[in-house]
């Protein structure tokens, strides 16, 4: 679990990061947007299940990895083109290791099957949420037509079963991350969006 969540803190730093850039941020910026990102979903998780103070805080690797995947992006980011196109990718690997993340350790903690997956979509978008709150723009989870919390919860959901049915963590850890990410990255490729309300006919 542990080497799961440092890596799904890392990835997520890289996007936070890369957000900064895009937004021509000094390296304070770069720095706070990649830690925001990468911890922002783990403190959530943790606070709810009431592990205190969060892991993001209470052990110095969770706080040095973001700090990494900042640095990385700060200076390497001329070599990655198109990188509204980097951004995304890079989030949707975020996106299926902290679902994972979370809801196994929702499930280490007790909680139930349903709870589990919820917490696990909880922590795959928060770090996000926070990320496009602090810089003013709609959350991509809740952005029309993004096929991003279904496929967190798909992933999530997977990881409760495969623990449940008692299967290795790697093995459970590595099928269930490929399901959401998987699936948001086809939707960015193939152009798929969420459903939407049926809008009823206009009156004659």
């Amino acid at each position: 679990m542990l080497v799961l969540d440092l890596v799904a803190t890392l990835v997520f730093g890289v996007s936070g990061g890369l957000t900064a850039v895009r937004l021509r941020l000094d390296v304070v910026g770069v720095l706070a947007l990649a830690t925001l990102t990468g911890l922002g979903g783990g403190w959530i998780r943790d606070v709810l299940i009431g592990v205190t103070p969060p892991a993001g805080l209470a052990d110095w690797r969770y706080l040095t990895a973001p700090m990494i995947g900042g640095l990385v992006t700060f200076f390497l980011h001329p070599q990655l083109d198109r990188i509204n196109a980097t951004i995304s990718v890079v989030d949707a690997f975020g996106l299926g290791l902290f679902s994972v993340a979370g809801a196994l350790k929702a499930v280490e903690h007790g909680l139930g099957p349903l709870p589990s997956t919820l917490l696990g979509l909880t922590t795959g978008v928060g770090g996000g949420v926070l990320r496009d709150i602090v810089i003013g723009v709609i959350p991509t989870v809740l952005r029309k037509g993004e096929l991003y919390a279904i496929p967190a919860v798909a992933g999530a959901g997977v990881a409760v079963l495969g623990s449940r049915l008692e299967l290795t963590t790697p093995v459970v850890a590595a099928v269930a991350a490929s399901v959401t990410t998987g699936w948001r990255l086809l939707a960015l490729w193939r152009g798929w969006t969420a459903p939407e309300p049926v809008r009823a006919a206009a009156a004659p």
